[in-house]
């Protein structure tokens, strides 16, 4: 009896310590964080046994339970795990609330299937706890957070929206120097709870964050084309960097936009959701495109699919940390999409939807896009819950002589709709002589060669309503999200390339519609495969499909009065990919490389003036081919003899 005892309790001791927390120590530095996406470093020893399912978890705030974690790190990411000790260093966001760091063991055996995150990993198990950490936060007093500019549909004025802790009283002090910045603005204040959130995890402790308090400041009486410096805050809270953005109008003869959809966030540690790592070479390569500007106006354009923090809130915290050396410098203007509306319950969700309206928002039903974002008009929609309304959702302003129009295909646009009467208004009120060109916006796309048949009952609809306003209008070009992948389309009516002449015959365009949903998010939908061999992955690209990329990436818009040049920007490289260009007058050019230039390339000049040059390589080669003119009647797919010539695709 006696050796069975001992036999027992060697076994338990065996088995025990492994899993002890007395043996295992963890500490973290700096205690205090000097501000937001600064270094950590988690150190760790003495950790018995160590295995490769042994994990970090990542908590805020430091009372969360053991299943709500922000993110968390597997220790075998430390090059001297097997040893029992380690360290990882990464970024954190200021959550407005402390940190702790957790160390869990975790076996094979307790590897629950059931229990994934949305990328179909296992989600680690916390029932064995070896350490944690003391909490950390991050220094008082260092200002607002997160901020983001707008425009606000007047030429005069610049709107700011930025993050603070609490409900104290902020102000905007703006100037035409650092140095005198004298003029001062005070701010509104709201902020949205979680009794807001339509569903889960938006409604439950694993999603649900503080998210602070949003305030909203606008800068007024602004001369045209200057650069203007600004800083948001308050003396008993802090105060921000000083940051600059040029207005408005002035002399420039050229106006950018950079302009993508479906970006989201990236994220140094593993989460419930998949994030966007490709994010970061977006934001990246705007920022330089940004520098290069010098004091000409920009926009940048977000067309839907914005953080993909689908219920989970520190993500909108990460993505405005992410976007905020950019979107504080130009108006970051967006659209709503799938990821911040859809869910089971909203208001419009007709019979002929429910294949497309799912619950893709994670809970949110549009409340942190809504009051997050504050776009130009007063577009709501109510949600018919305690949620506010729905807003951000179509609206439109003048840059140049461009007409920018943002709507939502999420909620109604249907004939008898408020959206739909807007587009019709707006679009039949635009004075061309001011603004020669019209951009409609929407995430979901009419057009798209991709195999994504669940949209095809809403693209019927927007073909049979939405299209004959763009064409009675003359709308220069439709660009669309959704469609994780670039694609440019010849001018288009009811799926027909458009017929111009040349050398001064008649000819009739049609709008250009291209799809820019590659800025971040790496879920590839296939392209559309044979018709009568749809098992095959055979996915022969349409003649109407001019350009189909699979790199990640973004786009510029350059217009005058006379051009619009929009091309397509690869994050490898950083360059122009394909180009199209389209005259006031309506003609389109394609674009694309010339053999007979196969050693330059289209580069971002301290101008900032994104003309053809003799021609531009292409990722994949050079390619023949500047049309010049398209044929001089319009023409189905099938039909032989057309002058297109589609520029070759890019693949993954």
């Amino acid at each position: 009896m006696m050796i069975s005892l001992i036999s027992f309790s060697i076994f338990l001791f065996i088995i025990i310590i492994p899993l002890s927390s007395s043996q295992v120590s963890i500490s973290v530095t700096p205690k205090t964080i000097p501000k937001s996406g600064d270094n950590v470093t988690i150190q760790w020893s003495r950790v018995n046994s160590p295995s490769e399912l042994d994990w970090l978890g990542i908590y805020s705030p430091p009372n969360s339970s053991h299943a709500n974690f922000i993110g968390y790190f597997f220790l075998s990411s430390s090059p001297q795990w097997q040893s029992g000790s380690g360290s990882i260093s990464f970024p954190l966001i200021n959550l407005r609330s402390d940190y702790q760091f957790r160390i869990f063991r975790w076996t094979e055996s307790e590897v629950n299937p059931k229990h994934r995150d949305h990328d179909d990993n296992p989600l680690p198990g916390t029932k064995h706890l070896l350490a944690q950490s003391e909490a950390i936060g991050f220094e008082p007093g260092r200002g607002p957070e997160q901020i983001h500019l707008a425009y606000t549909g007047k030429e005069d004025e610049m709107r700011v929206v930025f993050v603070t802790p609490d409900r104290k009283e902020c102000s905007v002090k703006y100037g035409l120097t650092r140095e005198k910045m004298d003029q001062v603005v005070g701010t509104r204040v709201v902020r949205y709870e979680r009794e807001d959130m339509c569903d889960s995890p938006a409604n439950q402790s694993v999603g649900w964050r503080d998210p602070g308090f949003i305030h909203d400041g606008v800068m007024v009486n602004l001369k045209k084309g200057k650069r203007y410096y600004y800083q948001v805050g308050s003396d008993s809270g802090g105060w921000s960097m000083i940051n600059s953005f040029v207005s408005q109008g002035g002399d420039s003869k050229e106006v950018v936009a950079f302009l993508f959809g479906d970006m989201g966030t990236a994220t140094p540690y593993s989460t419930f959701v998949r994030t966007q790592q490709e994010s970061i070479s977006t934001i990246k390569w705007i920022s330089r495109d940004i520098e290069a500007l010098g004091d000409k106006p920009a926009l940048i354009s977000h067309i839907g699919d914005i953080s993909y923090a689908r219920g989970y809130s520190w993500l909108w915290d990460n993505f405005f940390t992410q976007i905020e050396p950019v979107a504080s410098q130009v108006p970051y203007h967006v659209c709503i999409g799938n990821h911040e509306y859809d869910w089971l319950l909203q208001p419009w969700r007709p019979d002929w939807s429910y294949s497309i309206y799912g619950k893709d928002g994670g809970g949110e039903c549009g409340v942190p896009y809504s009051l997050r974002f504050i776009m130009p008009g007063n577009s709501t929609e109510p949600t018919g819950t305690r949620a506010p309304p729905t807003r951000n959702l179509y609206y439109s302003f003048d840059m140049g002589p461009v007409h920018f129009v943002y709507f939502s295909t999420e909620t109604n646009f249907l004939p008898g709709s408020k959206q739909y009467e807007f587009l019709k208004h707006d679009l039949e009120s635009v004075d061309r002589k001011r603004t020669p060109f019209v951009v409609v916006q929407g995430h979901r796309p009419m057009y798209t060669s991709s195999n994504e048949y669940r949209d095809a009952p809403l693209r019927m609809r927007m073909l049979e309503h939405l299209e004959p306003l763009f064409l009675n209008n003359n709308v220069t070009l439709a660009l669309w999200g959704h469609v994780h992948r670039y694609e440019r389309f010849c001018p288009l009516n009811n799926f027909t390339c458009g017929s111009l002449g040349i050398d001064g015959q008649e000819w009739q365009a049609y709008p250009v519609h291209v799809v820019i949903g590659m800025a971040g998010q790496d879920w590839q939908s296939i392209w559309e495969p044979r018709q009568d061999h749809p098992d095959i992955p055979i996915f022969p690209q349409p003649v109407r499909s001019l350009y189909r990329g699979g790199e990640f990436g973004y786009t510029r818009l350059v217009a005058t009065k006379e051009k619009l040049t929009f091309s397509y920007v690869g994050n490898h490289d950083g360059e122009v990919h394909d180009m199209v260009e389209i005259m006031a007058s309506g003609q389109v050019f394609n674009g694309g490389g010339s053999s007979d230039a196969a050693g330059t390339r289209e580069v971002v000049e301290s101008t900032f003036s994104w003309y053809v040059k003799v021609g531009s390589v292409l990722l994949l080669g050079a390619f023949i081919g500047y049309v010049i003119g398209f044929t001089s009647h319009s023409r189905r797919d099938a039909a032989s003899g057309r002058n297109w010539t589609p520029v070759k695709s890019e693949e993954i």
